[in-house]
């Protein structure tokens, strides 16, 4: 009994810690200003990148992982002047419809940023990486499935199933 009220806390606890990271994420948007703000204050706000991704032109895209606590990835573009020209939050259905069959595990990685969990299966010799997404007040999972190759064979979306009672 005392554990399911100590889970029951502590799935209350990372609903707070969510609710948390989307509200100091909303604040640290609000600050910034495409075209306006610089590498240096997205930085300052949203710390130090996941990873940087080369653009042509000599722009670069900072990605700002939110997995596996929140429901966010976001990709946040600065321009060869220095300048945030874009910032996206990437786990959204809009961004799912771009991932294809055949398409690379580093193209989708590019897209949509680091996944929450990857498990390999290896008697069905596929691999499923997933991200954690939100549909309203729905909970969502954005899986993609890989070959042998390390390319996409499918992907798709399911409503998180909760934890425990």
């Amino acid at each position: 009994m005392a554990i399911h009220h100590w889970l029951k806390g502590a799935g209350a606890s990372a609903l707070a810690l969510l609710t948390l990271l989307a509200g100091c994420d909303d604040q640290r948007i609000r600050e910034l200003e495409e075209g306006v703000s610089t590498e240096a204050q997205v930085r300052e706000r949203f710390g130090e990148p996941e990873r940087i991704w080369p653009e042509d032109g000599g722009a670069r895209t900072l990605e700002y992982n939110r997995q596996p606590a929140g429901q966010r990835n976001y990709m946040i573009t600065i321009g060869a002047d220095g300048k945030m020209s874009a910032l996206r939050q990437v786990l959204a259905p809009h961004h799912f419809e771009k991932v294809q069959p055949g398409m690379a595990q580093e193209q989708v990685r590019r897209l949509l940023g680091k996944p929450a969990k990857r498990i390999t299966y290896d008697l069905k010799q596929e691999t499923e990486w997933d991200w954690n997404w939100g549909d309203g007040p729905r909970h969502m999972i954005f899986t993609v499935v890989f070959g042998p190759d390390g390319t996409v064979r499918r992907s798709g979306s399911a409503e998180k199933i909760p934890d425990g009672p």
